[in-house]
């Protein structure tokens, strides 16, 4: 049986090191960028999924669920600090459908709340369009496997300017059981562990991918 969206938010929760490359068509350049990503499910009567549907007047109880993602990324040649979160509320157009709007309390701009659409191939692959005044993305979402996830995007603006990215995305660990430095409490992000502290096949996935190891005088 397909995936539905909630099922794709589910098989996401935790965290994720992404590996992003973006392509401007029409400046013809290419960049990098790494995030750390911290994906959460939350419930239908979450009073963010809640205020969220109202927000843009739809019934509360035909939302299934949300997806909670929290970011802090580097793009190269930029100094400027890339981090965020976003609520994804899906609604399905009726009850066990593929298809339906998707809800967020902040664009990809960052800016404003939008609602998108998503679908639910067969494939299990997830695919995103939103529409702004004057940008539209386009973004598929699949597992290579369970702890490998590819995302694959365009963005189109007015004008017929146009950006193509790919993403590669390896789980680091479950959100329920966050890594906690004793001192402040606070969450270790992939990033700030210890080569020593990181799994074999973690490891392993990491070298194949071309990815720097966290050093140990980190």
């Amino acid at each position: 049986m397909p995936m539905d969206v909630m099922d794709f938010f589910r098989a996401s929760s935790g965290r994720w090191f992404s590996q992003r490359n973006s392509h401007h068509l029409a400046m013809r350049r290419s960049e990098g960028g790494r995030s750390e990503i911290e994906i959460t499910c939350l419930q239908p009567d979450n009073p963010e999924v809640i205020e969220i549907c109202r927000l843009h007047k739809f019934a509360p109880e035909r939302a299934t669920g949300a997806a909670l993602v929290v970011w802090k990324g580097t793009v190269d040649f930029d100094e400027d600090k890339h981090d965020g979160r976003a609520v994804l509320v899906p609604v399905p157009d009726e009850p066990g459908s593929a298809t339906g709007s998707m809800l967020r309390d902040v664009g990809y701009a960052e800016i404003e709340p939008v609602v998108g659409r998503y679908r639910m191939g067969d494939d299990d692959a997830l695919t995103l369009i939103t529409k702004y005044s004057e940008t539209e993305s386009e973004e598929r979402l699949w597992f290579a496997s369970p702890n490998l996830r590819l995302r694959a995007s365009i963005l189109k603006r007015w004008g017929g300017f146009s950006m193509t990215t790919f993403c590669s995305e390896i789980r680091m660990g479950d959100v329920s059981k966050p890594a906690v430095t004793e001192a402040k409490g606070q969450r270790t992000w992939p990033s700030q562990q210890k080569a020593a502290e990181l799994p074999d096949w973690l490891k392993e996935e990491l070298a194949s991918k071309g990815m720097e190891l966290p050093t140990d005088e980190n």
